[in-house]
């Protein structure tokens, strides 16, 4: 069964049920009243027929329907007074002994439609009670002696010889009337639960409104379409409150389906980039390699017989591995990072550092002029190898890929993220799909795979690793034409020093040490 359908038949069992209490209660209360004022009326006509007896005279009764026996006195001599009036003229009048035998014959019968009738009473009267004057009262209902007659209304009480004095009254007017009150109940009834059916049919329809739109926007959800909501979040009531319950539940559906897409996606594209990656170093590697067999061909077809020949053979056999060299250094230092490898963590003044970095690239590359500028003493947690790599990498860029005069700064300073380095050039600068592809491995901006500028396509992937493995962030941005800037954060170990007294800048050393092994700095990326 629906829920409607249950909401129907609720509404009607609670509008019957209401009802029927109703009509029992109102029929009760006239039923109650009704016999009230008939035991009333025998309770006033009790005292006119009682006085008559108790003064010797006959029970007056009624000889027909429209007359009226004469009263006779004691001894049925002379006449008594006047007879009872038209009101009581409708009771049935007895005198019985206490053990229900009738005195003085049949008593006086009452008519009904031209009828008479009396109450059939076939034994002792019982379950008297004290009445006020002190006589003993009780009172019955009765059948007709007569067929087809009315049900009496009975009042027995005692007489001063002892004898009963028994009233009865027709309940015919009686009857009738609770009889219409019960056909008036029940159309009322029956009318008032139609109409009830009807207002609860359209209350339930109006009320499952907001669940019928939870079910359209269900069906819309279970169709694919997570981004649904249901509607009514904002009524204040139990759909209300279901509808916000479900649109959270919602949410976080979408956002765990939307987490295994991005995961899924970003598995496919980890695994593109593995492929790309495997693809890039094979290829990497197959030109060195074919380079030393093509060496090593020449040298077997007699070059080693000729001095000049044989020392251009060793020359490129020597180059060629050493690119080799590079190149699997870089491929397992990337290896090491990916696999999380624990560094030698210690303090490393970044600074002191950085200036290292450029004096070393000012020796390596004196055309590409470059300035150092830091604003206090900056210690950072990590592996001064790895992190003197990252700047070496930077430098290198530049170098590889702005021509020759391009400026470059570096530049270190902290804020509320950590320490800072920047290495900003002034070349030609990058475009955004380059800036958005620059830290992948094995990418280059130039697309027909160059090597006139030497790399791998590693060194800034090397920077980003590196980077990584510290906690840190590095980020690129570039203006076509206007430069390249590469941003490194790092976390700093603990509140930067007091500022060089040389004017708040740290100058270079003019000793250049020596570049750290596995150094790339010719790694690409269009500066």
């Amino acid at each position: 069964m629906s829920l409607r359908a249950r909401l129907l038949v609720a509404v009607g069992v609670i509008a019957i049920a209401a009802l029927a209490i109703a009509d029992v209660v109102t029929y009760s209360a006239l039923e109650s009243f009704l016999y009230q004022r008939v035991d009333q009326q025998l309770a006033a006509g009790h005292g006119i027929y009682e006085h008559a007896i108790d003064q010797g005279y006959t029970i007056p009764c009624v000889g027909g329907p429209n007359q009226v026996q004469p009263n006779t006195g004691p001894n049925g001599t002379g006449r008594g007074p006047d007879g009872p009036s038209n009101a009581i003229q409708s009771l049935a009048v007895q005198v019985r002994t206490t053990s229900g035998a009738l005195v003085g014959g049949t008593g006086c019968p009452t008519y009904v439609d031209g009828h008479a009738y009396t109450p059939a009473i076939t034994g002792p009267i019982t379950g008297f009670t004290s009445a006020p004057d002190g006589t003993q009262v009780t009172s019955f209902d009765a059948p007709s002696a007569q067929a087809d007659g009315p049900t009496f209304r009975v009042r027995a009480s005692t007489l001063a010889n002892g004898d009963l004095l028994i009233l009865a009254q027709p309940l015919g007017d009686t009857q009738s009337t609770l009889q219409r009150l019960l056909t008036i109940e029940l159309i009322v009834t029956g009318g008032a639960v139609l109409v009830a059916l009807a207002a609860g049919f359209w209350l339930v329809r109006l009320g499952l409104k907001p669940l019928r739109d939870m079910e359209t926007a269900a069906e819309s959800i279970a169709a694919g379409n997570l981004t649904e909501r249901v509607p009514g979040e904002n009524d204040k009531t139990e759909v209300g409150r279901l509808a916000r319950t479900l649109n959270v539940m919602l949410s976080r559906i979408e956002s765990a389906f939307g987490a295994r897409i991005a995961s899924e996606q970003r598995l496919r594209e980890s695994d593109a980039r593995l492929r790309r990656f495997v693809a890039d170093a094979s290829h990497e590697l197959r030109t060195p390699i074919a380079a030393v067999s093509a060496y090593a061909e020449l040298f077997g077809r007699g070059a080693s017989e000729q001095k000049e020949d044989l020392e251009r053979l060793m020359r490129g056999i020597v180059t060629e591995t050493g690119r080799m060299e590079r190149l699997v250094s870089d491929l397992l230092l990337l290896a090491r990072l990916d696999e999380g490898r624990p560094m030698e963590m210690q303090a490393v003044d970044v600074v002191a550092l950085c200036a290292e970095a450029v004096n070393t690239a000012r020796t390596v590359g004196p055309t590409w002029p470059v300035r150092f500028t830091a604003t206090r003493p900056i210690e950072v947690l990590g592996d001064a190898t790895s992190l003197r790599q990252v700047v070496d990498n930077l430098l290198g860029n530049v170098r590889a890929h702005t021509p020759e005069g391009t400026s470059t700064v570096v530049s270190v300073d902290v804020d509320a993220t950590g320490a800072v380095i920047e290495v900003a050039d002034s070349g030609p600068g990058m475009t955004p799909d380059q800036v958005a592809h620059v830290f992948e491995r094995f990418y280059r901006s130039d697309p027909s795979r160059s090597r006139l500028h030497g790399g791998a396509g590693l060194g800034l992937s090397i920077v980003s690793a590196i980077v990584a493995a510290h906690g840190g962030t590095v980020s690129a941005r570039s203006l076509g034409g206007q430069g390249t800037t590469f941003t490194v954060r790092l976390p700093v170990t603990s509140s930067p020093g007091a500022v060089p007294p040389s004017g708040g800048r740290a100058t270079a050393s003019t000793a250049p040490p020596a570049m750290p092994t596995g150094t790339s700095p010719e790694s690409p990326a269009a500066g």
